[in-house]
């Protein structure tokens, strides 16, 4: 088990896959040795068909959480154990077209208005103003926010990428104070331990309880506030190139689900209802 592990630990570095991912694949592939109580090695196509319906009829996994899982257990096989005819015939489930819930720019404003506290208020609006990840936002440090060419550094976003978003002057304001109060060293949003960033646990808390006061009552999440970014800029006729850009989209067709929720599109368009009731007005 252990030797299993440590090649597998090898392949996913060689691979260049991160911590997180690491971490999540060697989980799970722990977690199905324990379920039959034995090595993956001496399971085939049966077994694993039989425990990913475990995962999707009695864990109740979400969509995107049982897919990663399942891009863990065919790595195991086609990579580590060499044995791509056991999940070959795995397939991923079919993804559901949801639209993001999307927040009005006024709402945005309450929510930055229902925080006092400046840094709190620095997270959230560097959330908005440049479309970061939460995990992007968390990890940000001073040196990556260039004033002069008013950009923000993100350093390996989703799949390793590094990329610019714009850096907004309310945001660099908001930073500057945040800054003259608090001081942080390296990380731009430290965390309660020493030489730490900020967790994502605490910038959900930080959001969900400026959504309370706020009055926000539409299921939104930090993720919400990059969401909005992008239809906002959208909507105020930004290409959909450089959304693309922006949001470190690896293809436009990602970024397209924007032009769903985007009032930009619909602005001119009259119901006819509207229509016919005029006739008799």
């Amino acid at each position: 088990m252990n030797t299993l592990r440590e090649q597998m630990l090898q392949d996913l570095q060689l691979k260049g896959t991160t911590p997180k991912t690491q971490h999540v694949y060697l989980r799970e592939m722990s977690n199905y040795c324990k379920y039959f109580g034995k090595s993956p090695d001496e399971l085939g196509e049966p077994e694993l068909k039989q425990y990913l319906l475990h995962l999707m009829n009695e864990r109740h996994l979400s969509e995107g959480t049982y897919r990663f899982y399942v891009a863990g257990l065919k790595f195991l096989y086609r990579t580590t154990l060499k044995k791509e005819w056991v999940v070959e015939k795995i397939q991923y489930p079919k993804r559901k077209k949801r639209l993001p819930v999307v927040l009005d720019i006024s709402e945005v404003q309450a929510l930055f208005e229902a925080t006092n506290n400046v840094k709190h208020k620095a997270i959230l609006m560097m959330t908005y103003s440049a479309g970061l990840r939460i995990s992007e936002v968390s990890k940000l440090r001073i040196t990556d926010i260039d004033s002069k060419r008013m950009l923000v550094y993100i350093r390996l976003g989703k799949g390793g990428k590094d990329r610019y978003s714009i850096l907004s002057q309310t945001a660099l304001d908001c930073l500057r104070q945040y800054w003259r109060e608090y001081r942080p060293n390296e990380w731009l949003f430290e965390g309660n331990k020493e030489n730490t960033h900020i967790t994502l646990s605490s910038i959900n808390q930080i959001f969900q309880k400026a959504k309370e006061r706020a009055g926000i009552t539409k299921n939104a999440c930090v993720h919400t506030l990059r969401h909005s970014f992008a239809t906002h800029l959208i909507e105020a006729g930004t290409s959909l190139h450089h959304v693309q850009l922006l949001l470190g989209h690896r293809s436009p067709t990602t970024t397209t689900v924007y032009l769903h929720v985007s009032k930009m599109n619909l602005a001119k368009v009259v119901s006819p209802l509207d229509i016919a009731t005029k006739k008799y007005l």
